[in-house]
């Protein structure tokens, strides 16, 4: 069933990383037969990382896009050919296969190029237009041997490269074969004998006929090779040709693609090649055809999102994905789905309650590192259960934590924001844009409001410094406005910076003090006590 990417907003804080992690873990028990892979879509917070490393829980990998890549649609259920192998085998290879085109490989499997069938259709066209010849792709006597399902009466050269000749008595002299030549002769002694007194390096046989000792002596003479075909001379010519090796009829500059290369990138140029396919390649071994038919109705990545419905803070190129599902504590967001899907908003303090609560529902715990993972969020997100945002379930959720994991929650909560709580060595530039996230106005464009939690107001010692920082990313990234959320977890107090828009914020919150600062006691949510304001005055 292929996978699906469970996945937290971009600037992730504790709590979509840890929803991501035991949402995935959660599926994937319940649906074994899909992969449920969490991702991550930037980069980690240092509460985070302290919570990664303290709960041994694996860091999911970045997830850049959803954008359908090389790899999401080629085909890996093909064959290749080396570049010694018959025309002909190869011609069967690719009927059997029912493709249109052949990779073929060096001995090490490396890509030496690739075999179309137009190219063998054009080989066809040309030969019954004119002698066919061996002259430009000299061919072992023992493949001819192979084709034919034949005998080596007498051994000649190991390689022929001349023109192929199907001859009759009466034609013989007026050929013009010549020295190195190949002749296809049914029952016609005198024919076989001449063939050899003019040179020829190869005489076929056909019809299963054995030749009179006199002409094999000859043979042996002039060092012919003698071969016994079971087929009709017609069809031993043609065979001939078809036992050439299948590099001298190959395209030696495939179009070739990496497996993570964006299907939009390289669909035009495998629209325009002739054979309309790619060979995606690993370095240079094959390992994956991709055809104009793959590019007609490709199948969509698939993608959980937890802990938001924004699609300026989802993965970029969600809006080609398919959303399997949404578990989200905020508000309902922008995300357009193709289909219907199941779709939670629950107002509760932290995504990680509504996970764990899918656990219990189902009759499940969570793996120890995962269950530390939730608990961290949960804490984290409503501020050790203090945030206007906590709710009764939110209680419950830390209390059977600290009853699974056998600690006290409200001690491993100050533990972990006192200890990543020190963003003296953080440069400003991430200090601003540390869990940020966006928001679409009716009337002024998109506003960023951004939080860190800290204990004491020391960060507030840079507030030149961060308010350089916050202008440079507003003018950078064209916000209206930015606001970055200081909130001190012990004091439940935050202080606000603000960068554009300074008039309308203070008439929507109070007036700055002497130093460009918003004092917001009692102020810890985000998402319940600052957003809504902002929103209504822009």
């Amino acid at each position: 069933m292929g996978v699906v990417y469970v996945t937290g907003h971009r600037n992730p804080d504790t709590d979509a990383i840890a929803a991501a992690l035991g949402y995935a873990e959660l599926k994937q028990r319940l649906d074994p037969e899909t992969e449920y892979r969490a991702v991550r879509l930037g980069d980690l917070n240092a509460q985070t990382r302290w919570l990664l490393e303290r709960s041994e829980a694996e860091e999911p990998p970045l997830l850049p896009h959803i954008l359908l890549r090389v790899r999401d649609v080629m085909d890996t259920d093909f064959s290749v050919a080396r570049q010694d192998e018959p025309v002909r085998q190869v011609g069967l290879l690719m009927a059997r296969q029912d493709t249109e085109l052949i990779p073929i490989v060096e001995a090490d499997g490396t890509l030496a190029g690739v075999v179309t069938e137009r190219a063998l259709a054009r080989r066809y066209i040309r030969e019954s237009r004119e002698t066919s010849s061996l002259v430009d792709t000299p061919t072992a006597v023992s493949a001819i041997v192979e084709q034919l399902d034949g005998e080596l009466v007498v051994e000649g050269k190991a390689q022929v490269a001349g023109r192929v000749w199907v001859l009759a008595s009466d034609v013989v002299r007026h050929t013009g074969l010549e020295a190195g030549d190949v002749v296809v002769v049914g029952d016609r002694s005198d024919t076989q004998r001449k063939a050899i007194e003019l040179g020829a390096e190869l005489v076929i046989i056909s019809n299963g006929v054995e030749p009179p000792e006199d002409v094999l002596e000859l043979a042996r003479e002039r060092g012919t090779a003698v071969v016994r075909s079971p087929l009709d001379s017609y069809v031993s010519g043609r065979m001939i040709t078809l036992s050439a090796p299948c590099s001298t009829m190959m395209d030696r500059e495939p179009l070739t693609v990496r497996p993570d290369d964006l299907l939009e990138d390289v669909e035009g140029e495998i629209s325009d090649i002739h054979y309309q396919a790619a060979v995606a390649v690993d370095g240079s071994r094959p390992i994956g055809l991709i055809t104009r038919a793959s590019l007609l109705h490709p199948q969509p990545r698939r993608v959980i999102l937890v802990d938001h419905a924004e699609q300026a803070q989802s993965v970029h190129g969600v809006e080609t994905a398919e959303i399997v599902e949404i578990l989200d504590h905020h508000h309902v967001g922008s995300i357009e789905t193709r289909v219907p899907v199941l779709a939670t908003f629950d107002p509760v303090g932290s995504t990680a309650t509504l996970v764990i609560e899918r656990f219990r529902q189902n009759g499940m715990e969570p793996a120890r590192p995962t269950a530390m993972m939730l608990l961290g969020a949960v804490l984290s997100d409503t501020v050790i259960l203090n945030s206007p945002t906590t709710t009764t379930r939110d209680h419950e959720a830390v209390a059977y934590f600290g009853r699974a994991l056998g600690i006290d929650p409200i001690a491993f909560g100050r533990e972990m924001f006192e200890e990543t709580a020190d963003l003296s060595d953080v440069p400003a530039d991430q200090i601003v844009t540390r869990d940020a996230k966006e928001y679409e106005s009716s009337g002024s464009g998109t506003i960023c409001i951004a939080q860190v939690e800290t204990v004491g107001r020391s960060v507030l010692d840079r507030r030149e410094e961060l308010q350089e920082a916050m202008d440079a990313v507003r003018e950078r990234r064209d916000y209206a406005c930015l606001a970055v959320m200081v909130t001190d977890i012990m004091e439940k107090h935050t202080a606000l910076l603000v960068s554009g828009q300074r008039q309308a914020v203070e008439k929507a919150l109070g007036r700055a003090n002497g130093d460009g600062i918003i004092d917001l006691p009692g102020v810890m949510s985000r998402k319940k006590q600052l957003a809504p304001k902002l929103l209504a005055a822009f």
